[in-house]
């Protein structure tokens, strides 16, 4: 079993900008990835397996719902916080990361935002603690970067609505207790529904053959007929806009868990370049070895300072969907960057499981489409900047 030798890069001193409560957080997580989730990680993305037995651990560290008032269950930390807890998670795996972003901000978050105080207290304890594991349906076979075309609809049956569709590539889809499902009602308005495992005409299968997100749970959701109760709406949001401001939560968490991923590489590469001999020196003496790690910590600190900048903004309320979608672009592109090159570094022995790169690397082709596409969170930037939006 492989021991963890991860040490955090911090060549701007930005831990001086934390707090003592963001430090003990963070290193609270750092602490328990080491001891529970990496000796095992590699294993269960060889299974392509969720290990259902770290949630309790995920719960404990603040995993699920980091700002959720404590009233719901949550511990009621900040956004930096929630930040930092999702850049350890996804420094061991984007699945993980991804089970807890899901968990956080596409099902506690409209539930918390969207729902009524019933809702709020009949399901947001029970997310905090990992007792219930939630899915975010959304994205459907034929829609996408364009969700406002969705064909899942409900109707009022008087009593109860009957919901149909399917939605696919939902993260924890395979064994969620709940799924906070968007459909639109026979006027065409988009709406959030909650959806309880159990309920005929309800079922989530698996997705099988992935080369990215092994160690993350993925399937549909296939709605044939489910009668949904009525007090089961979210009530205080509908729209295109319900959905998308869960996903700027979401977002937010990977900008910051895609930090993560370029760290581990980054540390990896530099302790294996100091370690590694050839023509009688380490490969870290030549100069283009110096090249590829100095400029993969240059962009790992650019990150790190656009990144806290976003969550100072976050815990503002100031924070633009705009600018957020350019840090979830900015900074998973730059993780990939830095996991290509931390694979060049480590020769033949970077595209095996001795070593997490090319986990990180297959990981990071799904992330960087998840949750808005690369070149979708380029054109909303451009729709910020000239008013001009260009994929209508």
């Amino acid at each position: 079993m492989k021991t963890d030798q991860f040490q955090a890069p911090d060549y701007y001193n930005l831990d001086d900008l934390l707090t003592d409560e963001h430090k003990l957080i963070r290193d609270s997580a750092r602490e328990w990835i080491k001891k529970e989730v990496s000796p095992i990680i590699e294993d269960y993305y060889e299974r392509a397996e969720f290990p259902k037995q770290v949630i309790p651990g995920l719960a404990a560290i603040g995993g699920f719902g980091p700002y959720i008032p404590e009233q719901y269950g949550g511990p009621g930390l900040d956004q930096i916080s929630y930040g930092l807890i999702m850049q350890e998670l996804e420094r061991c795996d984007s699945g993980l990361r991804s089970t807890s972003s899901v968990q956080s901000s596409l099902v506690m978050y409209p539930i918390y935002a969207y729902g009524n105080e019933a809702q709020r207290m009949k399901y947001l304890p029970k997310l905090a603690s990992g007792e219930f594991i939630g899915s975010f349906g959304l994205t459907e076979p034929d829609h996408g970067s364009n969700p406002s075309g969705m064909l899942s609809n409900f109707k009022d049956m008087g009593d109860h609505y009957l919901l149909n569709g399917a939605k696919m590539w939902i993260s924890n889809a395979p064994f969620c207790d709940i799924a906070v499902v968007w459909a639109k009602n026979e006027e065409g308005r988009i709406h959030g529904l909650i959806v309880e495992r159990g309920m005929d005409g309800f079922t989530t299968p698996e997705t099988h053959g992935k080369l990215s997100l092994r160690a993350s749970a993925t399937g549909e959701l296939i709605f044939d007929n489910v009668k949904v109760p009525k007090e089961n709406l979210l009530p205080n949001k509908s729209g295109l806009g319900a959905p998308l401001g869960c996903l700027d939560s979401a977002r937010y968490g990977i900008a910051w868990g895609a930090i993560g991923a370029a760290m581990d590489c980054y540390d990896s590469a530099l302790r294996y370049s100091k370690e590694r001999i050839q023509f009688g020196k380490p490969i870290a003496s030549f100069q283009l070895m110096q090249k590829k790690l100095a400029e993969m910590i240059t962009e790992i600190t650019k990150a790190q300072l656009l990144t806290f900048r976003l969550g100072q903004m976050k815990n503002a309320g100031t924070a633009t969907t705009a600018q957020i979608s350019m840090a979830k672009r900015n900074n998973v592109a730059m993780a990939l960057d830095v996991a290509r090159e931390a694979r060049q570094i480590h020769g033949a022995m970077g595209i095996t499981n001795e070593y997490s790169i090319m986990r990180h690397m297959a990981n990071l082709e799904s992330v960087v489409t998840y949750e808005g596409t690369h070149d979708i969170h380029l054109l909303i930037t451009g729709m910020d900047i000239t008013g001009i939006p260009a994929f209508k």
